[in-house]
């Protein structure tokens, strides 16, 4: 990782900043969030924070922007860039001429994730760094849990919770299977979702796995639930995944922005 690059993450409602801490072995990632202000627009709200937050009086010219934002999946040889607007505003029909239209090419998978970035807060962003790689949020998190999808001889449903959104995708070989996403508000939401994807991919109940990670709302609830219908239901526990990497150590870091400090893209 750049030890000068900022690593900003942008959800719905959330806003963080992360750097490399060179002066602090014991703490190597220095990591801000940033309290949204409701009423106004995520483009003000960076230009806010990048007046008051602690880690912009630090210079560096380079920024990984991480955005949690819908997305569509495109198979590689299906891919033009010619086409990526088109594509997307079909998708995703509302808010087409406040925004525009990116893409994360994912070559273990054979895969372009389009996603989109309001203009405004792009611009923002762009003002402000000379150089800005984007990265939909999902992107660390599948290259990820796809090499791990390889360990062991049993199929594999992963869920990703996070800012009341679940993300539900497997993989087969090097494509995916799988790969939706569903609001979720509450415990009963998630188990409709999840079992109705596993009855859809005909994944056996008494040997194929399902691991979960994230947010989990009502995790104790949804885990019992869970196991009354699959023998291999897991909540997944970074820590333990990540080696007890440093980065694991920080609180309330989102799983996807702590893949791509132990992972990168």
């Amino acid at each position: 990782m750049d030890k000068r690059k900022m690593i900003i993450r942008i959800g719905r409602n959330t806003l963080s900043f992360t750097m490399p801490n060179l002066s602090d072995n014991e703490r190597p990632y220095i990591h801000e969030p940033y309290t949204v202000k409701g009423g106004i627009s995520m483009a003000a709200n960076l230009r806010e924070a990048f007046k008051t937050a602690d880690l912009m009086a630090i210079d560096t010219r380079r920024a990984q922007v991480l955005i949690d934002t819908p997305s569509m999946l495109v198979p590689v040889e299906q891919f033009e860039e010619d086409s990526i607007v088109t594509i997307f505003n079909h998708t995703f029909p509302s808010g087409e001429e406040q925004r525009t239209i990116l893409y994360n090419v994912l070559p273990n998978l054979k895969s372009v994730c389009l996603f989109a970035i309001n203009r405004d807060l792009r611009g923002v962003l762009c003002d402000k760094f000379d150089d800005v790689v984007f990265i939909q949020s999902m992107t660390p998190v599948w290259r990820y849990l796809h090499q791990r999808s390889f360990t062991g001889h049993r199929n594999k449903l992963y869920a990703y919770f996070h800012e009341r959104q679940l993300d539900i995708f497997c993989f087969q070989q090097n494509r995916f299977k799988f790969c939706n996403s569903f609001e979720v508000d509450h415990g009963s939401d998630a188990l409709y979702f999840l079992m109705y994807v596993w009855k859809q991919l005909r994944l056996e109940s008494e040997h194929d796995e399902l691991h979960i990670v994230g947010d989990i709302p009502e995790q104790e609830w949804l885990l019992q639930e869970l196991k009354q219908y699959l023998h291999n239901a897991y909540i997944m526990n970074p820590a333990a995944d990540f080696q007890r990497h440093s980065a694991t150590k920080i609180n309330g870091l989102p799983f996807d922005l702590l893949t791509l400090l132990v992972k990168g893209i």
